[in-house]
């Protein structure tokens, strides 16, 4: 299915051309803007003249995932674009794959090269400045589907990950060979790599963080075993804040302040981690037959009905929507 500019969301977004069509300087503002969030593309009267830019992407569930070819121009996500709404609370990731950008956001700059990764968030102003004709892929995707604090994330705004060394020499090349296999992004298939796509990154995301290195203080010892536990506990009906204060011996009066201070609370992260592992099941092809109700309570939802809301309202379609995308051959 060819992309159509007008299309109505970055959800319905879908060109997988291998070839796609080149796009003049006012194609190319209207595509990226309808594909991504409201963006404000400019570049100099003499080099709209004879601009040309490429844009291939693709909706897998909540992942969108784009591979942008361009000439020199500019890009600014502005206040006055955040304001108008529209748009759900999403994460950014940029892997440069020839020329260079510079990535401006929350007072940092991160200046990407050839292999390098950054992430910025949709929510904040940004500016992405690009001086030569350049390739990258974007992943676009809720903040909710990385398993980790939106916090946290916000500390590696515009910050240059490299992918020459480390662990990012083996996550960049597994994302640039997504860029590579658009035709492989579809049904069952495509959902399981995007997923393992969002797995690799949060572990990079981990590693820049040192999460996995371990909490630095007692603070952050007591909020990470917190955070093991709900994990560890999710399929439990009795899974609540008492439950989980009585288990390390402080008061849910305490719990709370302490989800306070990271920005979210002790209920909304027990949904979102059991919103998350119901979706990573609706998309497992070994269990395309156990019924949505039984998957939901697996992972704590004793209510089917409000089971459906609270996921539709995460992720934009019903689950059995979800599902029957994912499982379908033209998806």
């Amino acid at each position: 299915m060819q992309r159509s500019l007008a299309a109505p969301t970055p959800r319905a977004t879908d060109n997988r051309a291998s070839n796609p069509k080149p796009l003049t300087f006012n194609e190319f503002r209207t595509a990226v803007s309808e594909s991504f969030v409201p963006l404000k593309v400019t570049a100099s009267a003499s080099e709209t003249a004879s601009f040309r830019g490429v844009l291939r992407s693709v909706s897998v569930g909540d992942v969108h995932i784009s591979e942008v070819s361009a000439a020199r121009h500019s890009v600014e996500r502005t206040p006055e674009l955040i304001a108008r709404g529209g748009v759900g609370d999403s994460f950014k990731i940029s892997l440069q794959l020839k020329g260079t950008g510079l990535l401006i956001q929350d007072n940092r700059e991160a200046v990407l090269r050839p292999g390098d990764l950054a992430v910025y968030d949709t929510h904040r102003p940004y500016s992405l400045v690009f001086d030569e004709a350049y390739r990258s892929m974007v992943i676009m995707f809720p903040k909710h589907l990385v398993n980790l604090p939106a916090d946290a994330v916000g500390q590696l705004t515009a910050v240059r990950m490299s992918g020459s060394d480390g662990i990012g020499a083996i996550i960049v090349p597994f994302l640039a060979q997504l860029v590579e296999n658009f035709d492989q992004l579809n049904g069952s298939t495509g959902a399981q790599l995007s997923q393992s796509a969002l797995d690799l990154v949060s572990t990079m995301f981990s590693r820049e963080l040192a999460i996995d290195r371990g909490p630095t203080t007692p603070h952050q010892a007591l909020m990470q075993r917190i955070r093991t536990y709900i994990d560890d506990n999710l399929a439990s009906v009795d899974l609540d804040p008492a439950q989980i204060a009585a288990a390390h011996f402080i008061s849910t009066r305490h719990l709370h302040g302490l989800f306070h201070e990271n920005g979210c609370t002790v209920s909304s992260l027990i949904r979102s981690r059991r919103l998350q592992q119901c979706h990573r099941d609706l998309l497992n092809p070994a269990l395309a037959d156990r019924p949505v109700a039984a998957i939901a309570a697996r992972w704590g939802f004793v209510d089917a009905a409000h089971f459906s809301r609270v996921f539709k309202a995460a992720h934009g379609l019903p689950p059995s929507e979800v599902r029957s995308r994912a499982f379908s051959p033209a998806s």
